[in-house]
């Protein structure tokens, strides 16, 4: 099993925090001004996917401008996914219950799906290169033993970063299940956040914030790491999951494999045409047909205009 120390994969990263160029092959959602294409979940009050849903019943605006649909599809298409696993010292006991729901996710999601595997405990760890091989998966799942801090925020910068590298869907997702706050991490939240929010990868977290264990009566510490996870997750479009107890994990892989596999493709040629670097605010409104009750919809808060060619100088996890 090919594993990498924090340390090493830190260096391999370094261009990632540093001034460079360089050409990006697969689409992403800050590829150029002339297009906007963006995956959008649809959920009932059950928190359950809902199909059927038609383009006339869709609105986006950008920057509070109402933007023109160009595209529109609804289709299971295969996935890359970046499994991000907590392995610091407070998950033991919870690794083998959480190993099941993890195979579950993967069995729910589509055959053609490519999954990955990063733990973090004090260091990151790639513990399952990129495979279709559930055998694979499960001997890595059941390799990882817990101990150690919590470096939350290198295992998500640097399982996308691979995800970016070496991925070979167009679709990307990151599932990250923790149980804490960060106390261990080389990057900060800030950094993280603004390299998802650059990325078309959708993060999905689930956080086992429940727990007998003494040092987690710190009611403060479960807030921390509850906010850090929810932001992750909602600023890709993405959602955060905190369950009660460990029994209902599975549960919620479940739903968030089915989630992935009934999402909608919206894509939009902005109006605002400007190579300027700035932040485009995205929202995206459902109007359900008079036969639905109220629907909840979720999909990525903006993205990052791209600078002229002459101007580019930073890369960004796409």
């Amino acid at each position: 099993m090919f594993r990498c120390a924090l340390a090493l994969i830190l260096l391999a990263a370094a261009t990632l925090s540093s001034a460079q160029t360089g050409t990006n092959r697969d689409y992403k959602l800050t590829v150029d001004v002339e297009f906007v294409q963006l995956p959008v979940s649809v959920v009932d009050n059950e928190g359950l996917p809902v199909r059927g849903l038609q383009q006339e019943h869709f609105t986006i605006f950008e920057d509070k401008v109402q933007q023109d649909i160009s595209l529109f599809k609804q289709e299971d298409v295969p996935l890359s996914v970046g499994l991000v696993i907590d392995a610091s010292g407070s998950m033991s006991g919870k690794l083998d219950r959480l190993n099941t729901a993890a195979m579950t996710f993967v069995k729910e999601s589509n055959p053609e799906d490519e999954t990955a595997i990063v733990s973090f405990g004090d260091n990151v760890n790639l513990e399952q290169e990129f495979t279709t091989s559930t055998r694979k998966l499960k001997r890595a799942l059941t390799g990882i033993s817990a101990n150690g801090n919590t470096a939350l925020y290198d295992g998500v910068f640097l399982a996308a970063k691979h995800l970016k590298e070496d991925a070979s869907q167009d679709k990307k997702v990151l599932l990250v299940v923790s149980d804490g706050e960060d106390n261990h991490s080389k990057y900060k939240l800030k950094e993280v956040l603004k390299a998802v929010q650059e990325s078309k990868i959708i993060l999905y977290s689930v956080g086992l914030l429940t727990t007998d264990a003494p040092f987690f009566n710190d009611h403060l510490f479960a807030e921390r790491g509850k906010k850090a996870l929810k932001q992750l997750a909602e600023a890709t479009g993405g959602a955060a999951f905190f369950p009660k107890s460990l029994n209902d994990v599975e549960e919620i892989c479940v739903r968030i494999a089915r989630d992935l596999r009934n999402q909608y493709t919206i894509g939009y040629r902005p109006s605002n045409p400007k190579l300027d670097g700035s932040w485009r605010k995205v929202m995206v409104q459902v109007r359900p047909p008079k036969n639905m009750s109220k629907l909840k919809v979720r999909a990525k808060q903006g993205y990052y205009a791209p600078l002229p060619k002459e101007a580019q100088g930073t890369v960004q996890l796409k």
